[in-house]
């Protein structure tokens, strides 16, 4: 069982799944960078380009939008569907200036460029895609055997339904609906059909320009995707919004509303379980363990990597107990970093070192176990043969890290920087560089503090001796601003 608590704000709205009285989960939309991607718009062609097989579509921003013939859906022929070899229609037969038209936003403005558009419309479900103008049922190719996908497709027609009976519209089984209950999937497929409805709906009252739909914000998503039958309660900070989700869950989720509370503490909502402090340990390099033990994690652009260590922690009677004490518990905390910090890709865990084979079975058990709380797939690999564990985890979003934080302007996302001692040498030798090229009066080293004082003190004796190599006389200039590897030499 779990509870959800959202704290909202105009300018970001975050989301922390709590298990056990700990956080496992945080999600977190910023609204000043939410893109245009899966809005769907009433547009109006502004004009037609025959040259480019393509037009400029004003759907209310600041510059037109482009759609290109290929992203034109008809009923005859679909170029992305590619089920023609034939030419497609030339766009200046198929639209004209001053038509209305229903498009969505397939790629946001970048630069100068305008927003790319296409004419086929599809809606985001929790497990579903809705194709409200094809008929087809597609499966992601990333679930299981072609008989698993064929039962799944065998489900999917009799929940639709035929289109004389009210039926119609397309769906793709996103790799989440493969475990879907019929009841889910007819949750979603009801919910997907009653969205489009009222974008048709706006589309015919509304003048061109208008935004019909925009996908969910991250408020809303709480109720379409991170709900289930285990959330015990969700807990929102906002009236304002509670009013807002409790219409929405109305209408779309209503099995959801129930668990609806606004919270009116006075404590802010994420102190109630030290959530901000939780933050700032899921973006630290060591992670503490209970029992003495600590995880590094490192991520890189390949990879990320967990390592275990013993720390301080003797409990056991003898160190194999110590290693497999600490390695379970590690088990357990690695499963929740990866949720936590939403770590994706590859992912190697270098447990410590377990002589018994057993106890390498129990860890990896345990493992598993965790990982099957985790709503986004994962799969894991038994031992290597240099003990290590390899997985998989999909990924869905940027992570916590990639969100929050940006490399390090001043080690430039190395995670280390120059000693000042290798400074004071780079000095030196550029020095020497210049006053082999160059004639001047003095030269003035301009550097950070430690550099500085290093060159005064301990690298004196060096100094004087270029000094009096290259005859003439250097002088020091400390610069508070400057990184620990920045200098520059003056010429005076």
């Amino acid at each position: 069982m779990h509870d959800i608590l959202i704290n909202w704000a105009p300018q970001e709205t975050r989301v922390a799944l709590i298990e056990n009285g700990a956080i496992q989960e945080l999600h977190l939309e910023r609204t000043l960078e939410r893109g245009l991607v899966g809005n769907i718009y009433l547009g109006k062609v502004a004009r037609v380009l025959p040259g480019m097989q393509s037009a400029f579509i004003d759907i209310g921003l600041e510059r037109a939008a482009f759609l290109h013939v290929a992203d034109l859906h008809t009923a005859g022929f679909n170029p992305r569907a590619g089920n023609d070899n034939s030419a497609p229609t030339p766009i200046e037969k198929q639209v004209f200036e001053g038509q209305t038209l229903t498009v969505q936003v397939v790629k946001d403005p970048i630069g100068t460029k305008g927003a790319r558009l296409s004419t086929q419309v599809s809606i985001a479900g929790r497990m579903l895609v809705f194709l409200p103008q094809d008929n087809h049922i597609g499966i992601s190719q990333k679930i299981g055997s072609a008989e698993a996908r064929e039962q799944l497709r065998t489900r999917m027609q009799a929940l639709v339904g035929k289109p004389e009976e009210g039926g119609g519209g397309g769906f793709i089984l996103r790799t989440n609906a493969e475990e879907a209950t019929d009841q889910e999937l007819g949750d979603d497929i009801a919910y997907l059909r009653k969205t489009w409805g009222q974008i048709r709906q706006r589309a015919l009252s509304q003048p061109p320009g208008t935004l019909l739909h925009q996908d969910l914000s991250l408020v809303e998503r709480v109720l379409r995707d991170l709900a289930t039958e285990q959330t015990q309660s969700i807990r929102i900070d906002s009236k304002m919004q509670f009013d807002t989700l409790k219409a929405f869950g109305g209408v779309y989720t209503p099995t959801a509303v129930a668990k609806l509370e606004h919270y009116r503490g006075e404590r802010p909502i994420f102190d109630l379980f030290g959530i901000e402090e939780e933050i700032s340990r899921a973006l630290a390099r060591r992670v503490e363990l209970k029992s003495g033990g600590y995880l590094i994690v490192d991520q890189t652009e390949a990879l990320t990597t967990i390592d275990v260590n013993t720390g301080g922690y003797v409990g056991a009677r003898n160190f194999d107990d110590t290693i497999f004490k600490t390695n379970l518990e590690a088990a357990q905390a690695i499963a929740r970093q990866l949720r936590l910090r939403n770590l994706g890709g590859i992912i190697i865990v270098d447990f410590i070192d377990m002589v018994r084979e057993d106890h390498q079975q129990s860890v990896l058990a345990e493992f598993r176990k965790q990982l099957s709380k985790d709503r986004t797939k994962t799969t894991v690999s038994g031992f290597t043969a240099l003990g290590l564990v390899e997985m998989t985890r999909k990924r869905t979003r940027e992570s916590l890290a990639h969100m929050l934080c940006e490399p390090c302007p001043t080690c430039g996302g190395r995670g280390q920087v120059k000693t000042a001692r290798s400074v004071c040498y780079d000095v030196l030798r550029e020095i020497l560089r210049e006053a082999r090229q160059f004639n001047p009066k003095e030269f003035r080293v301009v550097a950070s503090a430690s550099v500085v004082e290093m060159l005064l003190d301990e690298e004196s004796q060096h100094l004087a001796d270029l000094s009096a190599f290259i005859g003439k006389p250097i002088s020091l200039s400390a610069e508070p601003t400057m990184n620990p590897e920045q200098y520059d030499i003056v010429l005076l």
